[in-house]
């Protein structure tokens, strides 16, 4: 291999890590978008965000963009809602849903005691964690895109970057 100029040199070995560095990222970025993918199937799904328990005065529970509650008479679940009922945002969605727990189907199911961000007798069920969850990984692969694309600039050695045009008069 033929002897490279000092600049020749770095450029060589920034180029290797750059390339290293870019490949951890993209396998990064792969696994947090399968899992991303996954958990917003599965959360746009399933309709247990909230639901009874051992203590609801009846049966029932609440989704995303519909609800079930027991019919005390007959014991069937009767269901409102569906998907093409859903019309705001995931974010704004999962922040603004516990403010309406103190609606009157919600207090009709998990009791009196439930209040806005308080449910009462009923828990917070899986769907809505792994809905959670899957906005905090979209925040990471926001952070891992800004991160990848600032990278170059930032591991360039300073005989490299280009001087503003205010610098180069002087």
């Amino acid at each position: 291999m033929p002897k490279l100029l000092p600049a020749q040199e770095a450029a060589r070995i920034y180029h290797t890590n750059y390339v290293r560095n870019a490949r951890a990222m993209g396998v990064l970025w792969a696994l947090f978008t399968l899992c991303f993918s996954i958990l917003m199937v599965v959360t746009f799904i399933q309709p247990y965000w909230i639901g009874d328990s051992i203590d609801t005065p009846q049966a029932g529970y609440f989704g995303l963009f519909s609800y079930c509650i027991g019919n005390a008479l007959t014991g069937e679940l009767i269901c409102k809602g569906s998907p093409l009922d859903f019309a705001t945002g995931l974010m704004i969605g999962c922040l603004i849903y516990p403010d309406g727990w103190d609606s009157s189907e919600v207090k009709r199911m998990c009791g009196d005691k439930t209040d806005k961000y308080t449910l009462g007798a009923c828990t917070v069920r899986w769907a809505y964690i792994l809905c959670i969850i899957g906005i905090l990984d979209a925040l990471i692969l926001s952070f891992l895109a800004f991160v990848l694309g600032n990278r170059q600039d930032n591991l360039l050695p300073s005989d490299f970057k280009v001087e503003s045009k205010e610098e180069g008069n002087e």
